[in-house]
Parts: C-alpha cells; sequence; structure tokens
C-alpha cells in the first residue's frame, strides 16, 4: 500500500495559494501523497470544498497573503497516531480523534440511483470484507495501518458500535478512483462498494416508498414519518448517507429515541427521495430537528423550507414552541433565518393591515365596519370554485397563501392590535393600526422562541429604530425587508397535514 505522508503547512510556518476560478485562495495542506497529490482546505471556506489537487498547482504564498490570513484555526490536519491515555473511556478516544479521522472525505463521489454526486464530508461506512482484504494484500500495508490504536476494525457484520464505524473509513484514503465511489440504492439505501453488486440490487429491489406512514401529502409530494425503533436498518444506512452532505452532527447508531421525516417526489411507479430530516422523539429542551438535508440534486427548489415549516407545524400541534438542535451549519443557520424572518414578516403583515389581504373592500349597511379583527373571507360558492391544479409548481396558491398562518392567530391579532379611525375634512374617515406588544408575545404568536425572534428581527434591521427602548415598527419597514429578502409564500399548506 502506498502510504500517505501526514504533514501540515501551519505547523511549517509555510503558507501555498491556489487559484481557483482565476482566484488565488490559501490553503492548509492536510495530508500529501507519494504520486504528488494534496489534499488541501481552502482558507476561510466551508470543509465541503476541501480536494485532492495536484502538487504542481501550488505557490508560495507572499508576505501580503500571509498577513491576510484569518485568525480562525485551520480544520486539524492528520496527525502521526498516539496511544489513548490508559485512563481515557473508549468514548472520550473516540472524541478526541473525531477531527483527525473526518479530517478528509472517505468518497469523492456517491452513485444514488440516476444521479452521481460530489459527496461533502466523510461518513463512517464500515469497510466491507473485500476492502479489507485489498488493503491487506497490498504490498507494504496491513489492514491495521491505518486503524485507530485499541479500536477494533469494522466489517459488514459489526454495524453497531459507533467506534467500529468510525475506524471504517480511515483506510480509504489510499483508494483508486473507482474505488473511491459508493454506490447506493435509492430506495432502501442500502450500500454498496462495487457497482457490479448494485446493479444486481437494483434490479432486484422491490421498495417503493419509504416505510412508515405518511403524515403530510400535497399533489405529488409526500412526507413519511419513519420509527428509528422499527426499522432500524433503513434509519441507520439513511443516517450513513445523510452523514455525506452534513458536517456538524455527530452520527449515532442508535436510532430507537429518533423519529425521521422523509420528503419524497411520487411519480406512477414510486416515491424518489428528495431530503429528510430527523428529530428526538423526546426532547428535554423542545428540539424540534436534529439534522436536516436535502440532496444536493434537488436544493434551491423550497424542500428544505418546506421541512423546516413542517418541523414547527408537528412542534406547534403537540403545544410546543421548537427550535432547531444546535450548532447549525453555515447553510443550515442561512436557512433557518430565512424561515424565522418570513414568519416574522407574514406576521406583521396582518397585524399591521386595516383589512385582511383578501378582502381589497368592506360594504356595510346601516351601521359602521368592524375593523378591530381580521374579518373571515366570504363563503366560496361551489359553482364559482375555480379548480385548480395539482402537484407543486403547478398548484394555484389560495388568494391569501402569502398571509397563511396556523388556526388560532386571528384571536390572537385581534387582541393585540388597536385600530385608530381618524375623520377626514371631506366626511371620509381614515384607519390606522396601532399595536404595542412585547417581544414574548411576538415571539408566542408566531410559534418562535424569543431568542430566535431577536436575532431575525436584529438580522433584518428591524430593531435599529428605537425611543426609549420602545422599539417601532411601520408597515412601510416590513415590506422593504419583504422585498430585500424576497419573503414567499409558505410552502407548507396546514391543510395537508395528516398528522392526528
Amino acid at each position: 500500500m502506498t502510504e500517505s505522508t501526514s504533514t501540515s503547512a501551519r505547523s511549517q510556518n509555510i503558507s501555498y495559494i491556489v487559484n481557483k476560478n482565476g482566484a488565488d485562495q490559501l490553503v492548509d495542506i492536510l495530508q500529501r501523497r507519494p504520486d504528488g497529490q494534496v489534499y488541501v482546505h481552502y482558507d476561510g471556506f466551508d470543509k465541503r470544498l476541501d480536494e485532492w489537487i495536484p502538487g504542481t498547482s501550488l505557490k508560495p504564498a507572499n508576505e501580503s497573503a500571509r498577513k491576510r490570513r484569518r485568525d480562525t484555526p485551520s480544520p486539524t490536519p492528520t496527525e502521526p497516531e498516539t496511544r489513548p491515555d490508559p485512563l481515557m473511556t473508549e468514548e472520550e478516544f473516540d472524541i478526541k480523534h473525531h477531527k483527525q479521522i473526518t479530517a478528509q472525505r472517505n468518497f469523492d463521489k456517491v452513485n444514488f440511483g440516476q444521479w452521481r454526486i460530489k459527496t461533502w464530508y466523510f461518513s463512517p461506512y464500515p469497510l466491507t470484507d473485500s476492502e479489507l482484504e485489498d488493503s491487506t494484500g497490498l504490498p507494504g500495508g496491513s489492514a491495521s495501518t491505518s486503524k485507530i490504536p485499541g479500536v477494533n476494525r469494522a466489517t459488514v457484520r459489526s454495524h453497531g458500535r459507533t467506534s467500529d464505524l468510525l475506524a471504517g473509513g480511515l483506510t480509504r484514503s489510499h483508494l483508486s478512483a473507482e474505488k473511491s465511489i459508493l454506490w447506493v440504492c435509492d430506495r432502501c439505501f442500502k450500500y454498496m462498494a462495487e457497482g457490479a453488486a448494485w446493479e444486481m440490487h437494483v434490479k432486484q429491489c422491490d421498495r417503493r416508498h419509504p416505510p412508515g406512514r405518511k403524515v403530510y401529502q400535497r399533489g405529488a409530494h409526500i412526507i413519511w414519518e419513519v420509527d428509528g425503533a422499527k426499522d432500524k436498518l433503513y434509519c441507520q444506512n439513511l443516517s450513513l448517507f445523510g452523514k455525506l452532505f452534513i458536517d456538524v452532527k455527530t452520527l449515532f447508531f442508535d436510532c430507537d429515541n429518533f423519529l425521521f421525516y422523509i420528503l419524497t417526489d411520487a411519480d406512477s411507479q414510486r416515491d424518489h427521495v428528495l431530503g429528510f430530516f430527523s428529530k428526538e422523539k423526546i426532547s428535554y429542551d423542545d428540539y424540534n430537528l436534529a439534522c436536516i438535508i436535502v440532496l444536493p440534486p434537488y436544493q434551491r427548489k423550497g424542500y428544505g423550507m418546506l421541512m423546516i415549516e413542517f418541523s414547527y407545524e408537528v412542534s406547534r400541534r403537540a403545544g410546543k414552541i421548537g427550535t432547531p438542535e444546535r450548532p447549525l451549519s453555515d447553510l443550515g443557520l442561512r436557512s433557518y433565518l430565512t424561515y424565522w424572518v418570513a414568519t416574522l414578516i407574514r406576521f406583521f403583515r396582518r397585524l399591521l393591515s386595516v383589512l385582511p389581504p383578501d378582502r381589497p373592500t368592506i360594504t356595510s349597511s346601516g351601521r359602521l365596519p368592524d375593523l378591530t379583527g381580521v374579518l373571515p373571507p366570504p363563503s366560496e360558492d361551489a359553482n364559482s370554485r375555480k379548480k385548480r391544479a395539482k402537484g407543486w409548481d403547478g398548484e394555484t396558491p389560495d388568494s391569501n397563501s402569502t398571509f397563511s398562518s396556523p388556526n388560532g392567530l386571528d384571536d390572537t391579532i385581534a387582541a393585540m392590535r388597536t385600530v385608530l379611525t381618524i375623520s377626514n375634512p371631506d366626511g371620509s374617515a381614515t384607519s390606522h393600526v396601532v399595536v404595542r406588544s412585547t417581544l414574548a408575545e411576538i415571539a408566542s404568536a408566531t410559534n418562535l422562541r424569543i431568542e430566535d425572534a431577536a436575532f431575525a428581527l436584529n438580522e433584518c434591521g428591524l430593531l435599529g429604530s428605537t425611543l426609549d427602548g420602545v422599539v417601532g415598527i411601520t408597515r412601510e419597514m416590513v415590506e422593504a425587508v419583504a422585498k430585500e429578502r424576497n419573503v414567499k409564500r409558505m410552502c407548507l399548506d396546514p391543510a395537508h397535514v395528516m398528522l392526528t
């Protein structure tokens, strides 16, 4: 086996730059190979962009580039193995070496159905028996060359212990391009190391949809609830696959305490998995989401927002105010900030509107109209209803979908606001909505944590105008944020939730 040589450019006080996409980028060298390939991390960028590049593309950085280096530490490079402290538990030893183990991806690409996807992060897939034989058969190598001291090698049959699974991918750094591809069934998530075995499996796999029960269905899009205690192998394989695209979450293979919510898109033959999120069955911190992933081919289509909205709907129906588990990744924080801001903007639009969005005019006879609350929309005659197309993109939104909200919000709005009507010289009158509320009341009305609501309001600039400790928010300010943040209608339709 051609052994990898571990090195750290920073430890040698040497900085390098690489020309990427027409711009020079500072890099940290995490690993070198005798064939001249180097595994680099781009300074200031996420670890999912780490890659092997030819060593000839490295150039020494000049002094000005070194001064521009950020103060944040680079990912821990692979270091020579050390014997564990005899006083350390195996779990503590695993945690200590977690960064070392996951410093680089153990698969370059994953073949998933019709897609061949570049992986982002390390996932602790166990070494198969054939890989063990390959590693022991290579010149100068053995199965224990890259193993963690004191941790047993994993095989296909040892699928339970986290430490075994963490050890599973260490020797894959020497694999050729062909063997750096993982083959995963897009129906049952069974994984294979060889393309021939994968082709044989997919011809025989008859799973048409995820196990579990439907909890949401709108057109062709369905969310399935899968119990990790009932479908252990499916959920373990799903977690391993998701870890290829998730970095900050620790992966546990005891799935008994987790529920998995899997989003699929149905065709005439079967349901295709688009993404999933997981949550603990019992969370003492009321976390409504542990990890979430939308598969790369389906990103930027609103599916992540649909799952986030569904997780909050689950919390609301349980009578809890949920929040995602921390820490959040950079992509996760961006998605949740979008959700929090959009939720608040929709709420403020309803709160600061004299008339409901679906009632541009009100006609009354004999008495003045009551504008203190949000009036229900007029009943729709069955003969006048427009035929709505099925599906996702082609579905006709309801007239108030931009302002859609959970049941009971109208009463909350009516209790919080006062309508001030001022007469005009021509005999007409102008009505203004005046609201006085606390941050806690706004958070409660939108089913957000106070700290999440405060963070979102601060990020979008609505906490900037204060007078004697009171924050003033106008409808004009709300609309400016809505335009700047491109606030859209909700992806989730609560009427299609099938939770009991």
